[in-house]
């Protein structure tokens, strides 16, 4: 506050329930493209070719932004979220080729979406870069810079949280067949609690640092003072005994299921959440009526990161199908 109060006074505008059920068409549409462009093929990169495809596709139509950019804005991704991950960027021992690294592909990121908010100032059109640029929330609107770092956020976040997700439900659920089997007998009625056990079971963001911001704060047992530092786990707070039944046993029909996947309540909780889940119901939707046999062929190759908990590579196998 006050800063992050008005952004996302601005940006909440567009991810309304109302506003993402008016997409729920749109996400549906790219989920079934998603696994058209696979579906004959019967083996494939399960994250670069699905999983990491799905938000990443949606997130580009909402502010739109051409398919064309999609790679581009794929591999630049990758590197702010992989930053510690060789695969993305050359030495990461090296911290000032690692600083260059993630402000390179900020500011190509930047780039192409502040060109497009101008644009969209003199000419709008029916996406969220024009709602954002040119719509008013108590005589504020974003600028063209404020847009331009808003569209990093949501490209990290997006790709590296509910794609994620996406990942390690499906690394997760051939694993636990009765829980698969469970799930397909019944696909529409168990896909939201089977969402929300995917979210609790993959924990994509690891943990986030806040600020004490008064003295006499007491957690559990130890008191805090105004300007501690605190880390708060997810994973930790996932799996706890004293809120989860048999925390470590993955279970489609989990009820209740107070996960802390999305952030604790308050003005940080996730402000994609509710795409996020349309996104990860959609596409199991899609696997599970289409590619029913789908299963990770190899264990996956997991990210280098102790900020995401990521997959970057798992190869999945399938019987081929029209």
């Amino acid at each position: 506050d006050p800063r992050h109060a008005r952004m996302r006074r601005i940006v909440s505008r567009g991810f309304t329930p109302r506003q993402l059920g008016l997409m729920k068409g749109d996400v549906e549409g790219v989920a079934k493209e998603i696994v058209d462009e696979i579906a004959e093929r019967g083996e494939g990169d399960f994250v670069t070719d699905v999983a990491a495809r799905l938000p990443l596709r949606i997130i580009l139509d909402m502010m739109g932004i051409p398919r064309s950019q999609e790679q581009f804005v794929f591999d630049r991704t990758n590197v702010i979220l992989g930053f510690t991950d060789p695969e993305y960027v050359d030495d990461v021992e090296d911290e000032m080729g690692v600083t260059m690294a993630i402000l390179s592909a900020g500011q190509d990121l930047a780039a192409l979406v502040t060109e497009l908010g101008e644009a969209r100032i003199e000419d709008p059109g029916n996406d969220l870069v024009s709602a954002l640029v040119t719509s008013e929330v108590d005589g504020e609107h974003l600028t063209p810079e404020e847009l331009a770092s808003f569209f990093i956020l949501l490209v990290v976040a997006g790709n590296g949280t509910t794609g994620n997700a996406i990942a390690h439900g499906l690394a997760t659920l051939p694993e636990n067949p009765a829980q698969m089997a469970r799930w397909q007998r019944d696909i529409a009625g168990v896909a939201p609690t089977a969402v929300e056990e995917i979210v609790r079971w993959a924990s994509p963001v690891i943990h986030f640092r806040r600020t004490v911001t008064q003295d006499g704060v007491r957690i559990a047992d130890q008191e805090l003072s105004e300007g501690d530092k605190v880390v708060l786990w997810y994973w930790s707070g996932n799996r706890d005994e004293d809120v989860f039944a048999d925390p470590h046993t993955f279970d489609v029909g989990r009820t209740p299921n107070d996960h802390v996947g999305f952030g604790g309540p308050g003005p940080h909780f996730c402000l994609g959440a509710h795409l996020a889940r349309r996104e990860i119901t959609v596409m199991f939707d899609q696997l599970l009526r289409r590619l029913p046999d789908i299963h990770a062929a190899e264990e996956p190759v997991r990210l280098r990161s102790n900020f995401i908990n990521g997959i970057k590579h798992l190869r999945a196998e399938w019987t081929p199908t029209r």
